[in-house]
């Protein structure tokens, strides 16, 4: 399984810190937003030579987005 483990301070005492653990599609969400403040696009973990596509092109493919767990 995939789990995802952040602390975080809280929004009205900087001086607490709360811990939620996220599994899943959830964790992968978090992860990836949580790249987005450290300033990097899905782009950066990419093959290299692999080209990025379309999200127009990805629907047409028929398959609904699974997590796999890795």
């Amino acid at each position: 399984m995939t789990a995802l483990t952040v602390r975080a301070l809280t929004r009205f005492s900087y001086s607490r810190t709360v811990t939620t653990v996220y599994d899943r599609g959830l964790a992968r969400l978090i992860h990836h937003e949580i790249a987005h403040l450290d300033g990097l696009l899905y782009t950066a973990r990419m093959r290299t030579g692999a080209d990025p596509i379309s999200m127009e092109k990805y629907r047409q493919t028929g398959r609904a987005w699974v997590y796999d767990g890795t």
